[in-house]
């Protein structure tokens, strides 16, 4: 049975500042980039404790070379590096019978979630699709849903991990940590959220049979508030975007693969919108 893994950092065990999560920084990064590479080799064992025998890890935070190759099993794959044409679940296909969210965050506006964010926090101010706000988890989600791919583990803060199951109800959560507003955590100790994470992990592949790929019902409409009118200003340059508001445009299609790709395009042209003039 072949796994998929996306792993994001800022959900990780005692994680609460973006120092702790930016590899420019030299002192607590690598610190903290070893407890979400102990994590995503928990949730492999525990996988594999259940069943589970090839798995593929897509690195996804930042500038996606995070996860230490020494930490994970020989056998494992793992794409690395960024500008991937799927981002967050560049690599998936329907040969995976199930996929973990380990390390994930709050969606842009989360209450008591620690680092929340949806995908680019300088960039996006919110992300809807046929109305709903969305958190990585669930636009993530969706992209494995197009290829009959169920996503049944997250694990992260309690805010991220209830919000998930709101849409995602079959899903096993491994909770590492209590959010105390945006920059401080309550966590359990990273040793207890690598036992948990191994637990839920076991117990997710344990109840596959109950588990459902994500899909949205086309039409499917996706809306993009910007931070900042400049960066609308370019995402409306893409054909069949159209621009909707001061800060926000809007694209319809019937596949959510090309929805999310022009996502992912929109995003990146509001972000160049940053560079100096």
């Amino acid at each position: 049975m072949k796994l998929y893994i996306s792993a994001d950092m800022e959900g990780t065990a005692a994680v609460a500042s973006w120092t702790q999560v930016d590899p420019k920084n030299t002192t607590e990064y690598p610190y903290y980039r070893k407890l979400m590479s102990l994590e995503v080799r928990a949730a492999i064992d525990g996988a594999r404790d259940a069943g589970a025998t090839a798995t593929l890890v897509n690195d996804s935070h930042s500038a996606m070379r995070n996860v230490l190759w020494d930490d994970l099993p020989d056998d494992a794959r793992m794409i690395y590096g960024n500008r991937k044409p799927f981002s967050m679940t560049e690599g998936v296909d329907a040969t995976f019978a199930a996929a973990f969210f380990t390390g994930y965050h709050g969606g842009i506006g989360d209450a008591n979630a620690t680092l929340a964010h949806t995908y680019s926090p300088d960039t996006l101010y919110n992300v809807r699709v046929n109305g709903i706000a969305c958190s990585e988890t669930l636009l993530n989600a969706a992209v494995l849903g197009t290829h009959g791919v169920p996503v049944v583990l997250v694990t992260g803060d309690r805010a991220t991990c209830e919000g998930a199951r709101v849409y995602l109800p079959w899903i096993t959560t491994a909770i590492t940590k209590e959010a105390i507003g945006y920059f401080a955590v309550d966590s359990i100790s990273p040793a207890e959220a690598r036992r948990r994470i191994r637990a839920g992990a076991t117990s997710a592949i344990e109840d596959l049979a109950r588990a459902k790929p994500f899909v949205f019902e086309p039409p499917i409409a996706l809306e993009l508030d910007f931070v900042k009118v400049e960066q609308a200003d370019f995402a409306e340059l893409i054909p069949g975007v159209d621009r909707i508001g001061g800060r926000t445009v809007r694209y319809v299609h019937d596949d959510y693969r090309v929805v999310f790709r022009t996502f992912l395009a929109a995003m990146r042209l509001g972000a160049a919108a940053n560079a100096p003039v």
